[in-house]
């Protein structure tokens, strides 16, 4: 990436440039500056990469939908609540893992595909993930769009049998996350930020391609950290009831990789750059459904 000075008569215009290499052609793509080169000259390079980057990502993302929907036309209806199924038990075995859940996937699918209970595991991990299967299901079927209302309900519903006290209520003390320097907002500073999410949110969710979206809506929610616990849990809810709500297939983020996802919302979070976690979350979308390029 260079500045470019372009000059016109005894003037000076500034230019910001970008070479690519696209199927063996190089392709050139700027930016114009001003008749000054600015002092946030850094911040606007960081932009203007990641509007390159996100060009690249939003066709292949497009060509995901396309085939996902083409395959789902395509599979006989029992076939696809099995996989419907199969996908509800990894990502609920992921996303309670990610917490502490000590139930092993074995465990998982055990109890929510036979209602076979494990032995010698605690009775509120099996109780959550019972919960987060309903949910799960709940979030599927939701016809109406994102709002605090049904965030409520399903956090109520997730907790109701293991944590009454805090179920389906907006924290009013001080949390910390553990392993993280990101501090959450106050409980005085709730209301407001909840509020300026969701207006967010309906101002945003017919403009922003929707995995940008999903990814956006789990970093902003998760960051408020409205709830005692189970904002993550709540945050992975609803980044793919906006998966889902556009006909994309859903993404489970694995207990494997949850170093690499601390470590993106941490960055994002402490830095105050979304970019930071958009990066990570489109190259962890894009491994989770290339298979649907392959069609």
């Amino acid at each position: 990436m260079i500045i470019r000075k372009k000059q016109i008569g005894n003037r000076n215009y500034y230019y910001l440039e970008h070479s690519l290499r696209e199927k063996r052609k190089v392709k050139k793509k700027e930016v114009y500056l001003g008749k000054e080169i600015p002092k946030n000259i850094e911040e606007i390079k960081k932009k203007f990469v990641f509007g390159i980057y996100k060009e690249k990502w939003f066709e292949i993302f497009e060509n995901i939908k396309k085939n996902y929907i083409k395959e789902e036309k395509a599979t006989p209806k029992s076939a696809k609540e099995k996989e419907k199924e199969s996908f509800m038990i990894k990502f609920t075995y992921n996303t309670q893992k990610i917490e502490g859940s000590k139930l092993s996937l074995k465990d998982t699918a055990n109890l929510l595909e036979k209602g076979i209970s494990p032995k010698d595991k605690p009775l509120r991990d099996i109780k959550e993930a019972e919960n987060h299967k309903k949910v799960f299901y709940e979030m599927l079927g939701y016809q109406k769009d994102l709002n605090m209302q049904i965030v409520l309900y399903w956090h109520k519903n997730l907790f109701s049998e293991t944590k009454e006290d805090i179920a389906g209520k907006i924290r009013n003390h001080h949390v910390m996350i553990s392993r993280s320097k990101f501090i959450p907002p106050t409980p005085a500073e709730l209301d407001f930020l909840l509020k300026e999410f969701f207006d967010w949110y309906k101002k945003n969710r017919s403009r922003i391609n929707p995995v940008e979206l999903a990814a956006l809506v789990h970093l902003k929610f998760v960051s408020i950290h409205p709830f005692s616990d189970g904002n993550g849990r709540i945050s992975r809810l609803i980044m793919n009831f906006v998966l889902n709500k556009s006909k994309m297939p859903l993404i489970d983020i694995d207990y494997i990789n949850r170093n690499s996802y601390y470590n993106a919302l941490e960055r994002a979070q402490v830095k105050k750059n979304e970019l930071i976690f958009l990066q990570w979350f489109f190259r962890r979308y894009f491994k989770s459904n290339k298979k649907f390029l392959d069609k």
